[in-house]
C-alpha cells in the first residue's frame, strides 16, 4: 500500500539522518540530499514527501519532494499536509509510558479509574479493561471505524457512543485491531493531567525527544 511505503521511506530517511555524520556535521546545504530524495520516491513509487530536519530547536531543512496527487501539477512544499495515520498511537502509548513513570497512571488500573463514564456493550469488559487493555488490542471489539472515520463527533462522544457496539469476540480472547480504544487510552492522558491532548504532546513529547537526541 502507498501510506505503508511512504512510512517506510520518511523511517529510512530519519535514520540516514540521525546516524550519518554529514548530518551531525550539519553541512549545509546537504550535498546530493535532493538527489537522494528524488532517486528514492522514485524508487518507491511515493508520489511525494516533505521532509524537516531541527537541530537545537532550529530548522535546518524544510523542504518538499514530488506531487501531492497523481495526474496533478501541485507540489508537496514544506506546508502540505499529511496524514500519519496510526502513527499517533505511539505518541498515546508514550506520553501514557511517561505518567506511569510519574506515578499519575498504572497499567493495571481500570479504565473506569480514569474514565467514570466509560462503558462497553459487555459491562464486564468495560468493568475489567484496563490501561494495558486499551493498548494491546485485546478488547473483543472489531475496527468499527465507520463510527469514526469522517465524522464530526468529538472524542468524547466517541467514547460515549462504543457502547453501542456489539463485540465480535470475547473480551482478551484474541487480537483485534482498534483505534477506537486507542482514543479512549488519549482521553486518559487529559483527565489526568488536566491538558489538552494535542497541547500535553506537544510539550513533553518534545521535550523528550530534545533530550534523546542532544
Amino acid at each position: 500500500m502507498k501510506i505503508n511505503r511512504i512510512h517506510a521511506l520518511l523511517n529510512i530517511l530519519l535514520f540516514i539522518l540521525i546516524t550519518s555524520p554529514r548530518a551531525a556535521a550539519q553541512v549545509a546545504p546537504l550535498e546530493g540530499f535532493d538527489d537522494y530524495v528524488n532517486k528514492a520516491i522514485k524508487d518507491w513509487e511515493v508520489p511525494g514527501i516533505a521532509i524537516a530536519i531541527v537541530k537545537d530547536d532550529k530548522i535546518v531543512l524544510a523542504k518538499g519532494y514530488g506531487l501531492r496527487e497523481l495526474g496533478k501539477a501541485a507540489p508537496v512544499d514544506e506546508r502540505t499536509i499529511f496524514a500519519i495515520g496510526s502513527s499517533s498511537k505511539a505518541f498515546t502509548a508514550a506520553a501514557l509510558a511517561m505518567l506511569v513513570d510519574e506515578g499519575k497512571v498504572k497499567w493495571d488500573d481500570p479504565v473506569t479509574k480514569y474514565l467514570p463514564g466509560f462503558e462497553l456493550y459487555d459491562p464486564y469488559a468495560a468493568k475489567e479493561m484496563t490501561v494495558r487493555d486499551l493498548l494491546c488490542h485485546r478488547s473483543g471489539l472489531a475496527r468499527g471505524d465507520l463510527m469514526w472515520y469522517g465524522s464530526a463527533y468529538s472524542r468524547e462522544e466517541l467514547v460515549w457512543r462504543t457502547r453501542y457496539l456489539k463485540p465480535s469476540w470475547s473480551f482478551r480472547s484474541q487480537f483485534g485491531y482498534q483505534n477506537l480504544m486507542y482514543l479512549a487510552a488519549g482521553q486518559i492522558i487529559p483527565a489526568v493531567t488536566g491538558s489538552k491532548l494535542g497541547r500535553f504532546h506537544q510539550r513533553t513529547l518534545l521535550q523528550a525527544a530534545r533530550h534523546v537526541f542532544q
